[in-house]
């Protein structure tokens, strides 16, 4: 039997303003451009230029907006809308819209894998063998190598190609894929990476052959560092081992990012820009934060016309749908760049506040322990919107350019009871470690000790997590000749 009954239930969901509103926020300076060249592309309603280029009485670039308001409620657009034929057109006032579906354009240039299809060319290759082929340049990952073991691509052209061949054939192909630049490319691990570039240098240099020996025959104690086991086998004198090691070290362990691990290029933009004028900090926003948009005032005015026209016909309405969309998409875009630039002002403005002994003159020690948290409390707006303000964002000062995530940093209490920044504990910690002893690099228990006795309550996992932090192996492989 079946029972009816009644549930209420809360849910909160974004409007597509606020959505809109989110995705230009946590966009950096050099993208933009291109987002307001796209919105520019796909609404004719939206224009370049600020609006006393029609010699406007007030030069507020805004007064379009409010032009548009007043002919919108002089015109009782819902009587052309009637129908639900209409509903469905992606309005960006109904429920249906989805801001998720634009996808944002992308500049396009030469990849890695291009510049290999551009190399692979030039084979002399049977159709079977060019098949092949083709599949181990689609399994070089952006790193350069080939992962994947060559009796799994044997089974990949078997099925998806209908090629039966065995691991010999693939291997074959595989050797001429490696004579591509840059070298080491297609490698199966690091130790065939190394020695791919080690064997196009030059053979003559007793440097080089020695090089690819200890690679060939000792990699395993050459990456745990046991140099003086190597030593030791090959009979060699220090100077020696020195030089070999330095030829090592030279390579490329990742040889795709000499071309690049993806199409584009990024250009560090600063979004803000401070100034000392006598001790007195000066905040602006990049001027490319601020593009000069208006209303279309030719496609505002197809309003007053269909207005006057007496043919409420199906073309018609949807004519009027169309405008008022694009009106509506218009207006919310112009808003939503506007509310971009105060709410980065207000971020950025907190941050400063707060920091304001370090902006003076760049000095690091005077940085204080600050999280999102504080300026959210500061600003009165949720963590994740200053979260998407620092994120991809930076700032120019007159002591260089700095991601706003730089200023953002755990408390770590010193012996004085007072909190300093976990950013300068890590600037003693790198300190420490470019100057020890590099036959005798300091543990994470030593560098732990001396921070204790610098007057820093710092554990040794602390320490361990601060130097993976900054990208610095531990003691035994930073261990030099």
């Amino acid at each position: 039997m079946q029972k009816l009954s009644l549930s209420q239930s809360l849910q909160q969901k974004l409007s597509p303003q606020q959505i809109q509103f989110i995705k230009l926020l946590q966009i950096p300076t050099a993208e933009l451009d291109t987002r307001v060249e796209e919105e520019l592309e796909i609404n004719p309603a939206l224009e370049e230029g600020a609006d006393d280029d029609y010699d406007q009485k007030e030069d507020d670039p805004y007064d379009e907006l409010d032009d548009y308001k007043e002919r919108d409620n002089d015109l009782d657009i819902d009587s052309y809308i009637q129908d639900e034929d209409y509903a469905g057109y992606k309005m960006q006032g109904d429920g249906n819209y989805n801001e998720e579906e634009r996808d944002m354009p992308l500049a396009t240039s030469s990849s890695l894998i291009d510049s290999l299809m551009q190399q692979f060319g030039y084979l002399n290759l049977t159709e079977e063998q060019r098949i092949i082929g083709l599949q181990l340049v689609g399994s070089i990952e952006a790193d350069g190598y080939i992962r994947r073991s060559l009796q799994a691509i044997v089974n990949d052209l078997a099925f998806s190609q209908n090629i039966f061949t065995d691991t010999d054939e693939v291997e074959a192909v595989l050797h001429q894929i490696q004579s591509f630049d840059p070298a080491g490319i297609a490698a199966r691990d690091l130790q065939e990476c190394l020695l791919l570039q080690l064997r196009r240098k030059d053979q003559s240099d007793s440097c080089v052959t020695l090089a690819i020996r200890i690679i060939d025959e000792f990699f395993d104690e050459f990456s745990r560092k046991h140099y003086d086991k190597i030593q030791k086998r090959l009979n060699i004198s220090d100077e020696s081992l020195k030089k070999v090691v330095d030829v090592i070290i030279r390579l490329n362990p990742k040889p795709g990012s000499v071309e690049g691990e993806s199409g584009t290029v990024q250009y560090l933009i600063p979004d803000f820009i401070l100034t000392n004028n006598n001790n007195k900090l000066e905040l602006t926003l990049n001027s490319k934060n601020a593009p000069e948009l208006r209303i279309s005032r030719s496609f505002a005015d197809m309003l007053d016309t269909y207005d006057k026209s007496k043919k409420q016909n199906k073309v018609l309405k949807e004519t009027v749908s169309f405008v008022k969309q694009k009106l509506d998409a218009a207006k919310w875009f112009i808003d939503a760049i506007k509310q971009r630039q105060q709410t980065l002002l207000r971020t950025m403005n907190a941050i400063v506040q707060f920091q304001y002994d370090f902006f003076l003159n760049g000095d690091e020690s005077r940085l204080r322990p600050m999280i999102l948290k504080d300026i959210a409390t500061m600003i009165d707006m949720d963590v994740s919107t200053v979260s998407r303000v620092a994120n991809s964002k930076s700032i120019q000062t007159e002591f260089g350019i700095y991601p706003l995530k730089y200023f953002f940093s755990e408390g770590i209490s010193t012996d004085s009871g007072e909190d300093v920044s976990s950013r300068e504990v890590k600037n003693i910690l790198k300190d420490l470690i470019d100057n020890e002893p590099k036959l005798n690099p300091l543990s994470d228990d030593k560098l732990e000790k001396i921070l204790n006795d610098r007057g820093y309550n710092i554990a040794r996992r602390t320490v361990a997590k601060y130097r993976e932090q900054l990208n610095i192996p531990v003691a035994r492989l930073r261990k030099e000749l």
